[in-house]
């Protein structure tokens, strides 16, 4: 009985493996990546304001330094709260995932052991962004409201300690997706010599 209901399940599925036609998590993924990156990287900016001033100036672009901090901010924090998404999709994905069994990455793991580790590391990174929002807030509406420099260099430091093991992560997800299809849906038909654009209405 069990193991009808799942073929009945598995049977509303798409060529994807997932219950609708494009898999959410890889776009939520580029969302945290991308506000993140631009918080870190305006903050990072603000903070080099004096050297950038003469910049500006000579290109003609007026730019108040703390307009730098107010794009850190609301994108460290709009960053955080995605990534709650990103993270509940990644696990309901790989839930439904049926990854092979033989075959290794570049970085020599199976598939099981690259969904482990990119779901151990999903988890870790939101717990640095949500960390990461925390302290940034806590520089921006009490330690530091009142400097110019919104933010303490030790936080721009652990900002691209986290944008490296983005990177990392980044990468096993990228090995899931290329290397061992998961829920790659036009990757996948391509290789089994279907044609996606019918599949895929």
């Amino acid at each position: 009985m069990n193991s009808e209901l799942i073929d009945q399940i598995g049977a509303q599925f798409g060529a994807n493996g997932l219950p609708y036609p494009i898999p959410i998590h890889p776009n939520l993924v580029h969302l945290t990546l991308g506000l993140f990156i631009i918080g870190i990287a305006f903050d990072i900016a603000g903070a080099l304001f004096p050297l950038e001033r003469s910049i500006l100036k000579f290109l003609s672009l007026t730019a108040v330094r703390s307009n730098f901090f107010d794009v850190g901010w609301y994108n460290v924090l709009a960053s955080a709260i995605i990534t709650f998404f990103t993270v509940a999709t990644g696990f309901y994905e790989i839930m439904l995932a049926e990854p092979p069994t033989d075959i290794r990455s570049a970085w020599g793991l199976q598939a099981m052991e690259t969904m482990l580790w990119h779901g151990v590391g999903g988890v870790l990174l939101l717990t640095l962004i949500v960390g990461m929002t925390v302290w940034r807030g806590f520089q921006r509406f009490i330690w530091r409201k009142d400097t110019v420099r919104q933010v303490q260099w030790s936080y721009l430091v652990a900002g691209l300690v986290i944008l490296f093991i983005m990177y990392l992560h980044g990468t096993l997800g990228a090995h899931l997706a290329g290397e061992f299809e998961v829920h790659n849906t036009a990757d996948r038909l391509l290789r089994l010599g279907e044609d996606p654009n019918v599949l895929l209405k």
